[in-house]
């Protein structure tokens, strides 16, 4: 009996194996159909799609569904082929393929939301529809009855949504830039707590059950790595967008995270390495290296008889420096900074060259991502853009 192909790193650069085009609006999301050369997507343009890879090498549509309203997102469950589809209009329909994925037949539609859907995930050991909303509302419904099991009400509308089925913890991240905890009942969810590392609003988040790690990416164009598996709150960041993150993903038989963003950027992150989290920026009066007063500290410049100057941090060991005592830059990838930052000369002098080795590789995929999804059977990533093209 041949052994089973044990999924590779993801190392080498992207190749792209085909485009698949024709949707008329931006796709907001797809996935790779499992066990099938097939993509799913859904697209702003109120279309749903399955496409099919044919003989001639191209994909071509086997499902072409008009929706009444533009859709926002979907969850698909292999097991099942049960498609959920959020909408523009707030409601969101289910769906079951054929074994064929030529045919889709409506199941049920629920009234999730009083506007725009923004996150739906199907849990099939619950029965339950679990959704976010434009209307600030994240609510869950029977995926059984139809009935609307609970609702809670976050800060600022939710655009990041995940579910433990273990604890049954459910994670928010919303616009204001903080994550929620709730714990579900079946008809009543708890406050367990709210945490907040971000200084934009949350876009996307990510839950590994394995390590019990929580991943948030943001418009702030950085992502955290939160332990809620109990190492007293770490929180460590990582740093290599120019622009905001898009879509998360994670590979974990390769503890790989994937990460992609508005500036067209696929981030691929070495997670089986010992990260650190990055220190906390001091409060002083004065530069902590030379002690030159800042500029707000009046008494010293005037006892000093000397000009106050700008504040700094320096980002390895968070102590506030002048300008001059911090003029050199460093990348520091056990802390997350895989480009250059400021530090102190100190810290810069005591960073080795295998402390600068990268531990993420960049590529470009040559569009705004919207959304991704990897295939960890096939080593397969799948990208939707702003261009209305899916890449996979």
């Amino acid at each position: 009996m041949a052994a089973e192909p044990q999924p590779k790193a993801l190392t080498r650069k992207p190749l792209l194996l085909n485009k698949v085009e024709g949707s008329q609006e931006v796709v907001n999301m797809a996935a790779i159909v499992p066990k099938e050369d097939g993509v799913i997507s859904v697209s702003e343009d109120r279309t749903v799609r399955v496409w099919l890879k044919r003989d001639s090498g191209q994909y071509w549509p086997s499902i072409y569904h008009a929706m009444p309203s533009p859709c926002s997102c979907m969850s698909f469950n292999p097991e099942t082929r049960r498609l959920s589809i959020g909408l523009d209009n707030g409601t969101i329909s289910e769906f079951i393929l054929s074994e064929d994925y030529n045919k889709m037949t409506l199941v049920k539609s629920y009234q999730a939301h009083q506007s725009r859907v923004i996150m739906v995930l199907f849990v099939l050991e619950m029965e339950w529809v679990l959704s976010t909303g434009q209307d600030k509302h994240f609510t869950w419904h029977c995926s059984e009855s139809g009935q609307r099991l609970g609702g809670y009400r976050t800060s600022a509308g939710a655009c990041g949504l995940q579910f433990d089925v273990e604890t049954r913890h459910v994670f928010v991240g919303d616009h204001s830039g903080q994550v929620t905890i709730l714990k579900l009942e079946q008809e009543s969810c708890s406050l367990v707590t709210t945490f907040k590392g971000h200084t934009g609003g949350v876009t996307a988040l990510l839950w590994d059950p394995i390590q019990r790690v929580l991943f948030s990416g943001s418009s702030d164009h950085s992502i955290i790595m939160w332990d809620i598996g109990g190492r007293k709150g770490t929180a460590i960041e990582l740093q290599g967008h120019n622009d905001k993150v898009q879509s998360l993903s994670y590979a974990h038989h390769t503890r790989q995270l994937i990460s992609c963003g508005a500036d067209g950027g696929i981030v691929v992150w070495n997670m089986d390495v010992e990260r650190q989290e990055t220190p906390e920026w001091l409060d002083s009066d004065s530069c902590q290296k030379c002690d030159q007063p800042f500029f707000w500290n009046f008494k010293q410049m005037w006892d000093s008889k000397k000009i106050g100057l700008r504040q700094h941090h320096c980002r390895k060991c968070g102590k506030a420096v002048c300008g001059k005592c911090s003029s050199k830059r460093s990348s520091i990838p056990l802390m997350g900074f895989e480009f250059e930052v400021r530090v102190c000369d100190s810290c810069h002098d005591s960073i080795t060259d295998e402390e600068r080795a990268p531990t993420a590789t960049f590529h470009d995929s040559k569009h705004n991502i919207v959304h991704v999804h990897f295939d960890a059977t096939r080593g397969w990533l799948l990208t939707s853009g702003t261009d209305k093209v899916i890449k996979v």
